[in-house]
């Protein structure tokens, strides 16, 4: 068993408590975004899909549908992440030309410019890489991709998040519209951002949830 642990260790397995319940509205969440996303695209803007939805927006709907609490999953970094990352993909593609190390610089800069952005999207790198490698029809709509399809996607795909997660309770999206705790002590507080800054790395985890994590640890153990 001792050895099972290290191996799930070693693969990234982690503890997942999430319920049942949960599980089903993130995936009824997923279904319903990309679903209403071709519908609105085909329907208003009348392009083909092909075209009209950028693939990187389904790894979008898994994280508004299945962590829309997570740093990762809010409105800025959806939209700045997307917006950013296919910015520099057309730039790359249009300056150094289609290639691997286009494609390459395109997803190493968007992932620099996201950190300095505090707009961490992990789709955005896919993003990046569709605008160098997407072929001729991506090519071909310039810096216009940027507008179209990429940032009316990512409004769409916050729109429909925010609608849908406001039917649940323990749910809300954007995050802030979450009900607010009693804040912690200053003493936890600054113990928190520091153990944040020494870590030295991204945690997708919100300063707020690490707080009344630690709220609830703090009362189930009186």
């Amino acid at each position: 068993m001792m050895y099972m642990n290290r191996f799930g260790n070693l693969l990234g397995i982690e503890l997942s408590a999430v319920s049942t319940k949960e599980k089903w509205v993130s995936l009824s969440g997923g279904i319903l975004s990309i679903f209403l996303l071709i519908w609105i695209t085909e329907s208003c803007l009348h392009l083909e899909h092909a075209t009209a939805i950028v693939a990187s927006m389904g790894a979008s709907a898994v994280l508004l549908f299945g962590v829309p609490h997570g740093p990762l999953s809010q409105p800025w970094p959806v939209l700045a992440g997307h917006g950013l990352s296919a910015l520099i993909g057309v730039a790359c593609a249009r300056w150094i030309g289609v290639s691997a190390l286009s494609a390459a610089l395109a997803v190493g800069i968007s992932i620099g410019v996201m950190h300095q952005f505090k707009c961490i999207h992990p789709p955005g790198g896919a993003t990046a890489l569709t605008a160098v490698l997407g072929g001729p029809a991506v090519h071909h709509l310039g810096f216009g991709f940027v507008l179209l399809p990429v940032l009316a996607n990512g409004l769409m795909m916050v729109g429909v998040a925010m609608a849908f997660n406001f039917f649940f309770g323990w749910r809300r999206y954007p995050s802030a519209l979450a009900a607010k705790n009693p804040g912690p002590d200053p003493a936890t507080h600054q113990a928190v951002l520091t153990a944040l800054r020494d870590l030295d790395s991204f945690v997708d985890v919100s300063e707020e949830d690490l707080l009344r994590i630690h709220q609830i640890m703090k009362a189930n153990s009186r």
